[in-house]
């Protein structure tokens, strides 16, 4: 009797990607990344940084009220045994937390970590729904305004050793911001809505956040004018204390006059550290995020602003079939690459919950290593030189193959810290031999013939055209001079001493 047929069973069918706002990272942008990272981590650790590390999800309580407006970009998760918990939005809060928790009294902490936000994607800017932030805070008493002057030297530092000159980092003080919403006549309890407004004004005109704060904010327009006289306000640390110091009103106001003497402070720490020209005091900078108390700061560059045209591009744009935008990357700019300030209450917070009533002072900065990766990708001629790998030296066989050679001198070079790489081939053809040493894009090979290898030698050969025709291209030196030799001959591939991802990230 014959069996029937067995049905096939279906193909599931879904699409291969990855999930809106997040993307495989691989080959030269992982080069590029991980030497973004190395930069960043080796400033933190000079400033005298330790290293922490905190889950990437948060009991929800813990998030919860700490973002203002922007608490709607939290990815809350599924209840999982009996515990509410979200993906962590930043850095800040898990540190707060950690402080909290330890009761710690002080501490200067670096942490480079992925976070997450429900936001628009831009990929090709930078702006994600998964990304990386490296932060360095400082938590702890200390006298006025010296953490917070670092702070900002750090900035600087991190920035120009990415060979990022042209940017400005615009400063302002939530006690004088405060004090002119007071002195304007903005209700306690609407500070924080009027300030998420004023936050939008380097994405839109004043006549659009003026429409928001009365419209949206129910301000009187009578408030929102007077509030436009001052925020509009921005030069150098010194003219604009200067100028708010000519106004009798803000004197007058304890917040505002509090927040003065604290800047003109700064100015002088600033001058210190001779970064004083990079600084910006521009009232319009709010920053949305609920937990600042003191001072708040975003580096910005020309990159940042969207372009002139966004309103007609984002019309163009392609969307999805619920009518959302895929990607903003063609009508919104890089924005911020650097953002922080100060949070003197949010581990007293913590503190509270456990029943203690101690609060640490606390300041930080967060560098967006996606936005900033975006700007350094911008540098095309010198990107395209980055290799793939890390590989420095190819180790060859010409004639018999000489596998365990090739392994003996590769173990050699290993372990001089040298990377270096052989064919896993008995019998290795040296075309492909070749092939493979370019694809790797190394610099240098070590090349073991029957002549040399009968005297105990081997030969040392710089790869690339530019180095075919040249006296110095190779040499033949003995197996017991070969790691001194390659290293040699890495030093004289390199440009002016440096290698091509030194020379990209200092913009060479």
């Amino acid at each position: 009797m014959r069996k029937p047929k067995e049905k096939k069973a279906k193909k599931e069918q879904f699409q291969l990607k990855t999930p809106k706002g997040s993307k495989d990272w691989a080959d030269k942008d992982m080069v590029i990344r991980e030497a973004i990272f190395q930069s960043l981590s080796s400033m933190f650790k000079r400033h005298g940084g330790v290293t922490i590390d905190t889950p990437v999800f948060e009991l929800r309580e813990i998030l919860a009220g700490k973002y203002g407006e922007d608490s709607k970009l939290i990815y809350n998760l599924e209840d999982q045994g009996g515990e509410l918990t979200s993906l962590r939005y930043d850095l800040t809060v898990p540190f707060a937390r950690f402080v909290a928790m330890n009761n710690i009294q002080a501490i200067k902490r670096y942490h480079i970590a992925k976070v997450y936000r429900r936001d628009q994607p831009a990929m090709t800017k930078g702006r994600m729904r998964e990304f990386y932030q490296c932060d360095f805070d400082v938590a702890g008493t200390y006298d006025k305004m010296v953490p917070d002057a670092e702070i900002l030297c750090i900035l600087v530092e991190g920035l120009t050793n990415l060979g990022i000159q042209d940017f400005k980092i615009k400063l302002n003080h939530r006690k004088v911001l405060d004090g002119i919403f007071e002195v304007c006549g903005v209700k306690e309890e609407d500070v924080r809505k009027v300030s998420s407004a004023v936050d939008k004004m380097d994405k839109l005109p004043w006549a659009a956040v003026k429409k928001e704060m009365v419209v949206d904010k129910n301000q009187p327009e009578e408030v929102a004018d007077k509030i436009g006289e001052y925020v509009k306000l921005k030069g150098t640390v010194r003219e604009t204390i200067a100028e708010l110091k000519k106004d009798e009103l803000i004197l007058a106001n304890a917040s505002a006059a509090a927040g003065l003497e604290e800047m003109e402070i700064l100015a002088e720490y600033l001058e210190a550290f001779e970064i004083s020209p990079f600084v910006s005091f521009d009232l319009s900078l709010a920053r949305g995020l609920d937990y600042y108390t003191g001072l708040i700061y975003e580096a910005v560059t020309e990159a940042s602003s969207a372009p002139t045209n966004a309103d007609d591009l984002k019309k163009k744009a392609k969307k999805s079939k619920d009518g959302e935008v895929e990607d903003a990357s063609d009508f919104v700019g890089v924005g911020s690459i650097a953002a922080g300030g100060r949070y003197d209450g949010l581990v007293g917070m913590f503190a509270g919950a456990n029943g203690k009533k101690a609060s640490i002072p606390c300041v930080g900065i967060s560098f967006g290593v996606e936005r900033i990766f975006s700007l350094i990708k911008m540098r095309q001629q010198q990107a395209d030189k980055i290799r793939p790998t890390a590989t420095q030296v190819y180790v060859m066989a010409f004639g018999d193959g000489f596998l365990k050679e090739r392994m003996s001198i590769t173990k050699k070079l290993w372990a001089a810290g040298i990377e270096a790489e052989y064919l896993y081939k008995v019998k290795a053809n040296p075309r492909k031999q070749f092939e493979s040493a370019e694809k790797a894009g190394c610099p240098v090979a070590v090349i073991l013939g029957k002549d040399e290898q009968a005297n105990g030698q081997v030969k040392v050969k710089l790869l690339g055209p530019e180095f075919t025709d040249t006296e110095d291209g190779e040499v033949i030196v003995s197996i017991s001079d070969v790691v001194e030799t390659v290293k040699t001959k890495l030093a004289q591939a390199n440009v002016g001493g440096m290698n091509e991802i030194t020379r990209l990230l200092k913009g060479l």
